[in-house]
């Protein structure tokens, strides 16, 4: 009989945070675990476990005996699993791929979003196949999104300095149907996930990426943090 499949990265990091707010709660009231299990009518093993947040889906009714126990609602318990969506600006320049998905783990990235226009490199993994199976390996989702990609004859602002006259072509770009309906994609992921937004150069002042985050950030009201 197969056992249950092993946690993913997204159900170990809801894990951690209840985890997490737990305990914060608990020490704040100055309760023992032994205390607060009482309190909940739980076994301790079972505390000791989520504590250590080895309880990676604990049960309705689990988690509303320890709300009930620490006096706050059951909505704020649960919405302690669940880390904040937002945005995150990432370039790889200058980056190998084991540290570049190492820092996309650390962060909980939930998806990362390619908006080079043609997704190959030179550089080794960060082609749109090696990638995308680098990133499943650690329960990361690859989505390239090529309407939101920079065409070449508009690259050479950002490379000279020329930055106010690329990004102004770039926002008109950002107005064709292909476009329009990739950048209403990443607004709907920034609102619900934690999104990488990728492209090559580490600088985002230096790139097109720029553009893109400001709109979204304007559209789905979220938090823009550098990955690096």
């Amino acid at each position: 009989m197969a056992g249950r499949p092993a946690p993913s990265r997204q159900e170990k990091a809801r894990a951690r945070a209840l985890a997490q707010r737990v305990r914060a709660l608990r020490e704040a009231r100055g309760w023992t675990r032994e205390r607060l299990s009482k309190e909940a009518g739980l076994h301790t093993r079972a505390l000791v476990r989520l504590e250590s947040e080895g309880a990676i889906q604990p049960g309705f009714f689990t988690v509303g005996a320890l709300a009930a126990a620490l006096e706050v609602s059951l909505d704020e318990l649960f919405r302690a699993s669940h880390l904040a969506p937002g945005l995150w600006s990432v370039g790889y320049e200058g980056r190998d791929i084991d540290s570049f998905v190492t820092a996309l783990v650390g962060a909980e990235i939930d998806a990362v979003v390619d908006v080079r226009l043609t997704p190959i490199s030179r550089k080794r993994g960060f082609s749109k196949t090696r990638l995308s199976e680098a990133l499943s390996a650690v329960g990361i989702e690859y989505v390239h999104l090529r309407g939101l990609g920079n065409p070449k004859d508009n690259r050479a602002p950002f490379w000279e300095g020329r930055l106010a006259e690329g990004r102004a072509r770039f926002r008109g770009i950002l107005g064709s149907a292909s476009a329009a309906g990739d950048l209403a994609d990443l607004v709907e992921r920034a609102r619900a996930s934690r999104v990488a937004v990728m492209c090559f150069e580490g600088d985002e002042q230096r790139c097109h990426r720029k553009v893109v985050l400001d709109e979204v950030r304007k559209e789905a009201q979220v938090a823009v943090t550098p990955l690096f």
